[in-house]
C-alpha cells in the first residue's frame, strides 16, 4: 500500500526586491507564452525566455558575492535585461503579445530596470576603481 505524501507549500523565501518583480514578471511571461502564435514562441518567444533566466541568474549570483565582486554581474543582469525588453517589444511589433500583456511586462520590467540601476550606480560610489577602464 502506497504511503500518503503530504505535499508543503515552499517557505516564504525573502529575496531582493528587485529579484522579486523579476519573479512575478517571469511568471506572468510563462502564463503569456501561451498565448505566443507558434511562429514566435519557439524562436522568438524562447530567446525572451533565455534572457528572463540569464537576468534572474546574474542577480541571483551577484547577491551571493561579497561586494567588491557584485559589479561585473549587476550589469551583466542590466545589459540581460534591456535585450529582454527589446526582443519584447519585437514580440509586440509583430503582433505576437498584446498590447495589454506587453505592458503589464514593460512596467514590471522598468522597475526592475530602475532598481538594478540604482545598485549599479551604489556599487560604483562603493568601488569607483572597477569603472576607471570604461
Amino acid at each position: 500500500m502506497r504511503e500518503k505524501t503530504t505535499i508543503k507549500t515552499p517557505p516564504n523565501a525573502k529575496f531582493l526586491p528587485v529579484l522579486e518583480i523579476m519573479k512575478s514578471a517571469y511568471i506572468l511571461w510563462q502564463d503569456y507564452l501561451t498565448f505566443v502564435p507558434k511562429t514566435s514562441k519557439y524562436s522568438l518567444g524562447k530567446t525572451i525566455d533565455k534572457y528572463f533566466i540569464q537576468t534572474i541568474e546574474s542577480i541571483l549570483v551577484a547577491s551571493f558575492l561579497e561586494k567588491q565582486e557584485k559589479q561585473p554581474f549587476v550589469r551583466k543582469a542590466i545589459v540581460s535585461l534591456d535585450t529582454l525588453k527589446f526582443l519584447l517589444y519585437i514580440l509586440w511589433e509583430i503582433k505576437g503579445i498584446d498590447v495589454k500583456k506587453f505592458t503589464v511586462l514593460s512596467e514590471k520590467l522598468a522597475e526592475a530596470g530602475k532598481q538594478l540601476g540604482g545598485w549599479h550606480g551604489q556599487l560604483a560610489k562603493k568601488n569607483p576603481a572597477s569603472d576607471a577602464g570604461k
